[in-house]
C-alpha cells in the first residue's frame, strides 16, 4: 500500500501544508507525471493542484526530464538534483524519473486558482500579427567602469609546444 507525505504550496499566501497520504488517496497519485493537473478532492484539498516534484525515501529528486519512475544516472549541468559549483560544470548523479511510484515518499504539488490554465508553450506558428506592434527595448546606458582596469588573460603555452 502506498504512503506518501504531501506538501501543498498555496503560491498566493506563500506557505506550504504538511500533510500524510495513505489508503486510495494516495493510490489516485499513483501513475501520475510531474506537471500534471490534480483535482484537489482526490487529494484532500480545496481547488486544483499541478504536481511540481518530489522525492523517494533515499532523498533522490524526480526530475520532470526523465521518463518512467526508476533511478538512472544522468549527466546534469543544472536543476533538480544538482548544483553546479563553476560554470559549465557537469555531473553523473542519480536521479529518479517523473512518473510517481510505490517508492515515492514525498510528494510536491502546487495550488491553482480557478479557472487559472497552464501556460501555452510557444511554437514556431504563434507569433505576433502586424495588428499587434511590438514596443522597442529599452535603451541601455553605457557601463561606467568603476576602480581597477580588467586584467588581461595570458595566452595558453600547451598550444605552442614543439616550435
Amino acid at each position: 500500500m502506498a504512503k506518501f507525505k504531501l506538501i501543498v504550496s498555496d503560491p498566493g499566501t506563500g506557505k506550504c501544508v504538511v500533510s500524510d497520504l495513505e489508503g486510495p488517496r494516495a493510490q489516485a497519485l499513483i501513475g501520475r507525471s510531474l506537471g500534471e493537473l490534480v483535482d484537489g478532492a482526490a487529494l484532500g484539498i480545496d481547488g486544483s493542484a499541478v504536481i511540481s516534484g518530489g522525492c523517494d525515501k533515499n532523498g533522490v529528486p524526480m526530475r520532470a526530464d526523465v521518463h518512467g519512475g526508476a533511478k538512472k544516472y544522468i549527466v546534469l549541468s543544472s536543476g533538480p538534483g544538482f548544483r553546479p559549483k563553476k560554470s559549465g560544470e557537469r555531473k553523473r548523479k542519480l536521479i529518479r524519473g517523473r512518473t510517481i511510484t510505490d517508492e515515492t515518499y514525498q510528494i510536491n504539488v502546487t495550488l491553482r486558482k480557478e479557472g487559472e490554465a497552464h501556460p501555452k508553450p510557444r511554437t514556431a506558428g504563434d507569433s505576433k500579427t502586424a495588428a499587434e506592434p511590438q514596443a522597442p527595448p529599452p535603451l541601455a546606458e553605457p557601463a561606467k567602469s568603476v576602480g581597477k582596469p580588467a586584467k588581461k588573460v595570458k595566452e595558453s603555452k600547451k598550444g605552442k609546444k614543439g616550435k
